[in-house]
């Protein structure tokens, strides 16, 4: 089997988008450390009692650097309509995360202090539980420690066969 006819075969299989976010810890004790997100189709919940979820990170990805070092962490539930948001925190050769959440509405997360996209149908705060290394991608499993539903209308955001799609 070739890569490629891997990543066709998985391609069928239709999966929510999360932004998934952290603070970098601030370089000096005066400042905000620099706000970090990143576009999952590979998330799920892992159990009710504990309540944990779990992401898939590529290897050495910016976000996986970050979270091998920051415990605490943050998932909004992205909305149809927020497509855009989607495709801004994917993009590869993309600017700095610092420019990418500027002009979107957020709320900052009780706990974490991550960004959290106001609209979002959900978001949750979690704490870093377990890392398992499985192949090209780190499994990070998060203890969700606030779960919240700040936008209960709308549809959710669907990715399949390499695009985002509509529901129904």
């Amino acid at each position: 089997m070739s890569n490629d006819e891997f990543r066709a075969a998985l391609s069928r299989l239709a999966a929510g988008v999360v932004l998934v976010t952290a603070e970098e810890p601030p370089l000096d004790e005066d400042g905000r450390g620099e706000d970090v997100g990143m576009t999952a189709t590979a998330f799920v919940s892992v159990s009710l009692d504990p309540p944990l979820v779990m992401v898939s990170l590529r290897n050495d990805s910016r976000m996986d650097d970050l979270l091998s070092e920051q415990p605490l962490w943050a998932v909004s539930v992205l909305a149809e309509s927020q497509r855009h948001i989607a495709g801004r925190f994917a993009m590869k050769g993309r600017i700095s995360d610092r420019l990418l959440f500027q002009d979107l509405p957020l709320i900052r997360g009780e706990i974490t202090g991550a960004p959290l996209m106001d609209g979002a149908l959900a978001t949750l705060e979690c704490r870093t539980e377990q890392r398992v290394l499985a192949g090209d991608h780190t499994l990070v499993i998060g203890r969700v420690l606030t779960a919240s539903l700040p936008s209960a209308d709308g549809e959710p955001l669907t990715y399949f066969k390499g695009r985002y799609r509509h529901l129904g």
